[in-house]
């Protein structure tokens, strides 16, 4: 943790150079993506500063109480106490701080939610998850917004991407990137049989500007009609967007605007965030594979919930946790789970926690 907080204070000096860099104030757009990092971090950043100022006046405290000067070591025997106080309170709001690792306080993130296995009843379920985020967040005091879906004639979704902007928001959901699996009785199903079907969810921190830094020599721009189920064209002009970069090969679509403009706009988006999260999966598999649990791991092949809508039982298999409340959740009531996987991350790191002195 001292190592990320490091980081993190390093990355902050970093910007706050940047920003007083008349280079980059030439270029409002990186600036004010600057501006936005520098403001996210600020907050751990000051309290990181005040822990080790503590941590400096906590270790002198403790020379001077085994020192040979008499006056002085009773001054520091009288004020060990409140700094061991106040240092181990700020070190616990710092560790709340750093749940989730180094993205953890990134205010905005993609969401992709595309159906699995189970054809139209999984397509149907991938809907009914991007409703129950879109409703999660708006109790939230979030701000959604949706850059690609690809719909099925029965109103399902085959695949589902919008963008998620607030305090806490990758914080929070970055632990529902996994495989999410359903049991019930689809509506097409005339002999009452419980059907299993899954979804796959991923959340990815969105990055800023000044960390990837994306040229139109980097893709190519292909163009086409929209398109909705069953192949029928929403419209005749060519609207939806293609990007596919070349170092690294993703390609990412985008047709929900009716404005060429517009869906390159977010398609560049989804762009960036998925390249970004290509250049940081070696590093987070290393990190993973240190930790001693798979709750932010982020592996969309595992699975890590299971919704039974007949006893209505959700599960959550990283944690053991079971809440008989599927009615609630579904419909945006997601509060009580996220925070406890939130609380297991937090007893998790309390348990790693490295020695203050």
């Amino acid at each position: 943790m001292r190592e990320l907080l490091d980081e993190k204070l390093t990355r902050f000096e970093q910007l706050e150079k940047q920003l007083v860099d008349p280079e980059l104030l030439s270029q409002p757009q990186r600036a004010a993506a600057a501006a936005r990092e520098h403001g996210t971090l600020a907050k751990m950043v000051t309290k990181y500063r005040r822990f080790k100022s503590l941590n400096e006046q906590f270790r002198e405290a403790t020379q001077w109480a085994t020192g040979d000067d008499h006056e002085l070591r009773e001054l520091a025997e009288a004020e060990l106490p409140k700094l061991r106080e106040d240092r181990e309170l700020l070190w616990k709001e710092l560790l709340d701080m750093t749940i989730g690792g180094e993205e953890a306080n990134r205010a905005r993130c993609i969401m992709e939610i595309r159906a699995g296995t189970g054809g139209d009843e999984a397509a149907l379920f991938a809907r009914q998850l991007y409703e129950m985020y879109k409703h999660h967040a708006e109790k939230k005091g979030w701000k959604t917004e949706l850059l690609d879906i690809s719909p099925t004639e029965l109103g399902g979704f085959k695949e589902v991407v919008l963008s998620i902007e607030g305090e806490g928001a990758f914080r929070e959901l970055q632990y529902e990137s996994g495989g999410h699996r359903v049991q019930r009785v689809p509506e097409t199903e005339t002999k009452g049989r419980i059907h299993t079907s899954a979804a796959t969810v991923a959340v990815l921190p969105e990055p800023e500007e000044v960390e990837i830094d994306l040229k139109p020599d980097d893709y190519r721009v292909d163009s086409f009609c929209a398109s909705g189920p069953g192949g029928q064209h929403v419209n005749k002009t060519a609207s939806a967007i293609r990007l596919t970069h070349y170092e690294t090969g993703i390609v990412v679509q985008c047709q929900d605007e009716k404005s060429q403009l517009k869906n390159k706009a977010k398609a560049l988006r989804v762009l960036k965030t998925r390249i970004y999260e290509a250049k940081q999966q070696k590093l987070q598999q290393e990190r993973a594979a240190a930790r001693k649990t798979l709750v932010g791991s982020g592996d969309r092949s595992q699975r890590i919930r299971t919704y039974n809508f007949p006893d209505n039982r959700v599960t959550d298999h990283r944690i053991n946790f079971t809440l008989y409340k599927l009615d609630k959740v579904i419909a945006g009531d997601l509060q009580p789970v996220t925070e406890a996987l939130v609380d297991y991350e937090r007893q998790q790191q309390r348990g790693d926690m490295e020695a203050l002195d």
